[in-house]
C-alpha cells in the first residue's frame, strides 16, 4: 500500500485538510482525508514530576470538544529550535516551571486515522518554579499539582465533574514511572 497523490482541500491559519489517494493491497485507488499542521516542526508534551512526587497537569478549554480537558503541558514547535527547546518553552509558558532535566519518553502519531501529527514526549524533572505561567493570548490554563499516588483518583473526580481527561495521560504516566524506577 502506498500514497500516490496528495491534494490540499482547504488551508487555514494553523491546519490544512488533505485528501490522500492511495493504492490498497488489491491495487484499488482509495481516498483518505486527514489534517496536517502548518508552520510547525513537531508537537511536544511533558510529564512534569516535582521532587515532592507531584505531577503537574493543566486544565483548559478546547473548542474542538466544546469542553475543558485535563492534560499534560504541551505545544507546538512553531518558533524554531529543537523539540527540546519547544518542550522547555511550553513547560514554562503553561505552568511557570522550568525543568533541570528532560528525558525522552516516546514519539509517535497522535491520531493516525485523522492527522499526520507526531508527538514527542519528555519526562520533566528537577523542576523549579520561576514565576506565573505566561500562556498564549488564546489560552486560559489552570495549573494543578497532584500527588502522584492520588493522580488516578483525581482524574476520576475531574471526569465526574464534567471535565474530559486526555487519555494519553495514563500511558505517559506509566512510561514516566518506568523511567523513574529504572
Amino acid at each position: 500500500m502506498r500514497v500516490v497523490e496528495r491534494r490540499i482541500v482547504h488551508e487555514g491559519s494553523f491546519l490544512r485538510l488533505v485528501t490522500a489517494r492511495y493504492a490498497d493491497k488489491n491495487g484499488f485507488l482509495r481516498d483518505w482525508e486527514y489534517v496536517e499542521r502548518i508552520n510547525c516542526e513537531g508537537i511536544v508534551a511533558l510529564v512534569p514530576i516535582t521532587d515532592d512526587h507531584e505531577v503537574i497537569l493543566v486544565r483548559q478549554f478546547r473548542p474542538a470538544v466544546d469542553g475543558y480537558v485535563v492534560e499534560f503541558p504541551a505545544g507546538l514547535n512553531d518558533k524554531g529550535g529543537s523539540l527540546e527547546d519547544a518542550a522547555r518553552r511550553e513547560l514554562r509558558e503553561e505552568t511557570g516551571y522550568s525543568a533541570g532535566r528532560l528525558t525522552f519518553l516516546a514519539e509517535g502519531p497522535l491520531s493516525s486515522g485523522a492527522s499526520g501529527e507526531i508527538l514527542t514526549v519528555y519526562l520533566a524533572q528537577d523542576l523549579r518554579y520561576t514565576g506565573p505561567p505566561e500562556p498564549d493570548e488564546s489560552e486560559e490554563i489552570e495549573v494543578m499539582r497532584v500527588p502522584l499516588p492520588a493522580v488516578f483518583e483525581f482524574l476520576s473526580a475531574m471526569q465526574s465533574e464534567g471535565n474530559l481527561v486526555d487519555v494519553k495521560i495514563f500511558g505517559f504516566l506509566a512510561l514516566a514511572a518506568r523511567k523513574m524506577n529504572a
